[in-house]
């Protein structure tokens, strides 16, 4: 599972609410009450509640806490039945003729093959054995910050309806066009609504041109710089929904003429692989412009084994450098807004883009 080993893909969220007294008691009441149970011969479709990071099995969190320094660490364990569509559609025609035979009818009207079908479903949910997954949870306290390793908005959605049940506190999603300087700009007038919902794309486009230049090298500050490079696979897009139009790149030289190409007629980056250099540290990842979802996130290598002594150090070490990855596109976020709403975007930054494009 991501937040102990292997790749990780997330979303981030920010926390709404006042945090109650006594907050550790408190949650440790919440969770446990919200926590994974499971039920015999169940005929319901969906389950979900919290079980341990480091033992799925652990519902009670006995033989491993989820608060971990500052951050507190559990996972969304969601069982699902589903029911083959056409093995329901054969029990209900079999159900049907059975009904037809005893009854001497010779139709059914709609009231009785709505009954006809609940009855069929329930038996064959209350036969069913319940598919699990689980979705890691890093609620980073000082940061007010909530990352969860899923990328589907279905799992999202039931991942906040459970955290507000259990926490009593709301989650907003971390989208681009929420970044407060663009919230300061839609406020003034000097950026359209429909603009601030594609920034991302624009940034990832700006990002693609920086990630060429200097050799990938940006400042973000006078004494701290990343380096940046795009990989393998580049997704451009134009338009929205079905009025869409998508170009997809690979490789490094040919494909991407392609690619600027696109961006001359109108096209903005989707989401691209990137290589990300900061302070000695080196993360791989696709990123999704439009939301800022970070997918198989590759972490920088680490030469800490787990210990008896410090059995949390590993976990630590991991979250910290997830932390830093996101931080630092951030920054780099932080600093294209910067320049997009001065005067250095139209007097130097546009004519950049626009040779660079040639």
């Amino acid at each position: 599972m991501g937040l102990l080993k292997g790749n990780f893909s997330f979303m981030r969220f920010r926390v709404e609410g006042q945090l109650p007294q006594a907050f550790f008691n408190f949650v440790n009441s919440r969770i446990t009450a919200n926590s994974f149970r499971e039920t015999n011969k169940s005929t319901e479709e969906k389950r979900l509640g919290w079980v341990s990071v480091t033992d799925v099995l652990d519902a009670d969190f006995v033989s491993a806490n989820y608060a971990l320094g500052d951050y507190l660490i559990f996972s969304l364990r969601i069982d699902r039945k589903i029911i083959p569509p056409k093995l329901l559609k054969i029990k209900i025609l079999e159900e049907e003729r059975q009904f037809l035979a005893e009854s001497g009818k010779e139709r059914i009207n709609k009231q009785t093959a709505e009954g006809i079908r609940d009855k069929v479903k329930l038996e064959l949910l209350s036969r069913l054995d319940p598919v699990p997954s689980f979705y890691d949870v890093c609620w980073a306290l000082r940061q007010n910050t909530v990352y969860f390793s899923s990328l589907s908005d279905k799992v999202a959605d039931d991942f906040v309806d459970l955290f507000k049940k259990t926490f009593s506190l709301s989650l907003i999603r971390l989208l681009p066009q929420d970044n407060q300087q663009l919230s300061s700009k839609l406020a003034e007038g000097a950026v359209k609504k429909e603009e601030a919902a594609l920034i991302g794309r624009e940034f990832m486009t700006w990002l693609w041109f920086k990630s060429e230049e200097r050799s990938g090298r940006i400042s973000l500050s006078p004494n701290d710089e990343v380096e940046l490079n795009f990989l393998k696979r580049i997704v451009l897009e134009a338009g929205e929904g079905e009025y869409s139009q998508g170009v997809v790149c690979h490789g490094i030289h040919a494909e991407l003429k392609e690619g600027k190409e696109a961006i001359r007629q109108g096209k903005k980056v989707k989401e691209a692989g990137i290589k990300l250099l900061h302070n000695q540290n080196e993360w791989e990842f696709t990123l999704k412009a439009d939301n800022f979802y970070f997918q198989s996130l590759k972490l920088p290598p680490s030469d800490r084994q787990e210990s008896a002594e410090d059995p949390s150090g590993k976990m630590l070490e991991r979250i910290y450098l997830i932390e830093n990855a996101a931080q630092a596109i951030d920054q780099l976020f932080n600093l294209f807004l910067k320049i997009r709403f001065s005067s250095q975007w139209d007097e130097k930054e546009v004519k950049s883009l626009a040779r660079w494009l040639r």
